[in-house]
C-alpha cells in the first residue's frame, strides 16, 4: 500500500476537525496547522481536495474556517484517504494499464497476495470511522473486523 504523507496528514487534519469542531464551529486551517506541525499551504491544498469531495465546507470572514460536512461517525477513513488520491492498494499496477506489474503483459507471481491485501486495507479503512480515531476506538474496530 502506498499510504503516503498526503493521506496520513489528511487523516490527521480531518481528526483534529473532528475533535475540535464541536457544535458545528468552524476551524480554521491555521490552528489546525499548529496543532498537528502540518505545513498550512499542504493543508489548504488537503483541504480543497476535501471539499470538492464533500467532506468539509468551508466559511470565509472573520470566524471562518473548515467544519465536517458529516458527524465524525458518518465519516470513513477510507473515505478522506481516496478523497486526497491516495489509492489504497498493495500492487504496484497502474490503474487502467494494459502492463501487468511486470511492466509488461503479465502479473508478478505475487499479484493475487498483494492485490488481497490492498483489499483488506481497504475493507478496514471502510470500517474505522473519524469518531473512532478521536475516541482512540481503533485498536478495538481492528478485533471486530477480523
Amino acid at each position: 500500500m502506498r499510504l503516503t504523507s498526503k493521506g496520513r496528514y489528511a487523516v490527521m487534519a480531518m481528526a483534529d476537525l473532528a475533535k475540535n469542531g464541536g457544535s458545528g464551529r468552524a476551524v480554521p486551517l491555521q490552528d489546525i496547522a499548529e496543532r498537528q506541525q502540518i505545513s498550512l499551504s499542504y493543508l489548504e491544498q488537503l483541504f480543497a481536495r476535501l471539499r470538492r469531495a464533500g467532506l468539509v465546507t468551508g466559511m470565509r470572514g472573520p470566524g471562518g474556517g473548515y467544519r465536517l460536512a458529516r458527524t465524525p461517525a458518518d465519516l470513513a477513513v477510507a473515505e478522506i484517504v481516496l478523497a486526497v488520491n491516495e489509492p489504497i492498494k498493495a500492487t504496484r499496477c497502474k490503474e487502467g494499464s494494459p502492463k501487468g506489474c511486470m511492466g509488461v503483459d503479465g502479473r508478478c507471481i505475487a499479484h493475487d497476495l498483494w492485490e488481497e491485501l490492498g483489499q483488506h486495507i481497504h475493507g478496514f479503512l471502510a470500517a474505522v470511522s473519524l469518531e473512532d480515531v478521536i475516541e482512540r476506538r481503533v485498536r478495538r474496530t481492528a478485533i471486530a473486523a477480523e
